[in-house]
C-alpha cells in the first residue's frame, strides 16, 4: 500500500477518538491515556517474544518516541484543563500546518513551495470551521486568566509535528518499536494519574471502550502513521491530516445525534481542496 493509504488509515482511526473519548469522559484523562497506550502496545508484544530486536532502539530514538507520545498527550491535557476545550483543541490542530512549514527546517534537502503554504492554511481554515461550527456558537469569551492555557496547546502541536518529522532523522528503527514508545508513555501517563488525578473504579463497559480506544486511535493509528511517514512526503501527509478534525467532528455529531450542518460541508470542501493542492505541489 502507498504512504497515502497508510496516512488515511491513521486519520480514520484518529477520527474515532473524540467519540470514544466522549463515551469515556467520566474517566480521568491521564488514566484513560495511560491504559489505552499500554493496550495499544500489546499487539507488538509477540514480536518481542519472537525477536528481541523488535524493540531494540538507541536511547535517542526511545527518547524521541516518549517525547512524541507522552509529551503530546501531557501538554494537550494540561491545555484542556486551563483553556476552553474547543479553542484549545483548535490550537492543537495547528500540528498539520506546523508539519508542512517545519519540514524544510527539520528535514535537510526538503523545500517548501508557496502552494504547500496555501494548502496548509486552507486546511487549517477548514479545521477551524469544522470545530468551531460544531459547537453551535463560535468561540466563547475567554478570560485573561485562561489565555496561558493555549501555550501548552501550542506546545502539544509543536511536539507532534516535530516528532513526526524527526522520526525521519533518527537511525532507522522497526515500526514494531512504536509498541515500546506506547508502553513507556502509557506507564508515564499512569504515573501522572497517580500524582494528579483521583482514583476511580472501571466498569466492564469502560474496559471494552478502553480496548477499542487502545487498539484503534491510541494503538494501531501510531503504527500505520509511522509507516506513512517512512514511505511518504511529510508535507503532503501533513496537509492530508486536516481530514482528522473534519472526520472527528462529523462522526461525533452523528454519534451524539446532532445534525450535520453547512459548516461541515464548507470544511470538507476546504480540506479536500487543500489535499488536492498538496498533491499537485509535489
Amino acid at each position: 500500500m502507498s504512504s497515502t493509504v497508510y496516512a488515511l488509515l491513521a486519520i480514520a482511526l484518529w477520527a474515532t477518538l473524540a467519540s470514544l473519548g466522549t463515551a469515556l469522559s467520566h474517566l480521568p484523562p491521564f488514566l484513560l491515556t495511560g491504559l489505552a497506550l499500554i493496550i495499544g502496545s500489546v499487539p507488538s508484544w509477540p514480536l518481542v517474544l519472537r525477536d528481541r530486536s523488535a524493540w531494540r532502539v538507541p536511547p535517542r530514538t526511545l527518547a524521541l518516541g516518549i517525547y512524541g507520545l507522552f509529551g503530546f498527550h501531557f501538554l494537550l491535557f494540561i491545555a484542556l484543563r486551563h483553556a476552553p476545550p474547543v479553542e484549545a483543541n483548535l490550537v492543537n490542530y495547528l500540528w498539520p500546518l506546523l508539519m508542512v512549514v517545519l519540514a524544510p527546517v527539520l528535514l535537510p534537502g526538503m523545500s517548501l513551495r508557496p502552494l504547500h503554504v496555501v494548502a496548509a492554511l486552507l486546511g487549517f481554515a477548514g479545521a477551524a470551521i469544522a470545530i468551531l461550527g460544531a459547537r453551535g456558537g463560535g468561540a466563547a469569551a475567554t478570560g485573561a486568566q485562561e489565555y496561558w492555557g493555549f501555550v501548552p496547546a501550542l506546545g502539544s502541536a509543536f511536539v507532534w509535528a516535530s516528532y513526526s518529522l524527526w522520526t525521519k532523522r533518527v537511525a532507522a528503527f522497526p515500526t514494531s518499536a512504536i509498541g515500546l514508545f506506547g508502553l513507556v508513555s502509557g506507564v508515564l501517563s499512569l504515573a501522572c494519574h497517580v500524582v494528579l488525578e483521583p482514583s476511580v473504579a472501571l466498569s466492564g463497559r469502560d474496559w471494552l471502550l478502553l480496548v477499542l480506544c487502545g487498539l484503534g486511535p491510541l494503538g494501531a493509528a501510531f503504527f500505520v502513521w509511522d509507516i506513512a511517514l517512512k514511505r511518504g512526503d511529510a508535507r503532503q501527509i501533513g496537509i492530508l491530516s486536516y481530514l482528522t478534525p473534519l472526520g472527528s467532528t462529523a462522526l461525533l455529531l452523528l454519534v451524539t445525534g446532532r445534525p450535520l450542518t453547512w459548516t461541515i460541508a464548507v470544511a470538507a470542501w476546504l480540506i479536500v481542496s487543500a489535499a488536492v493542492m498538496g498533491t499537485r505541489a509535489r
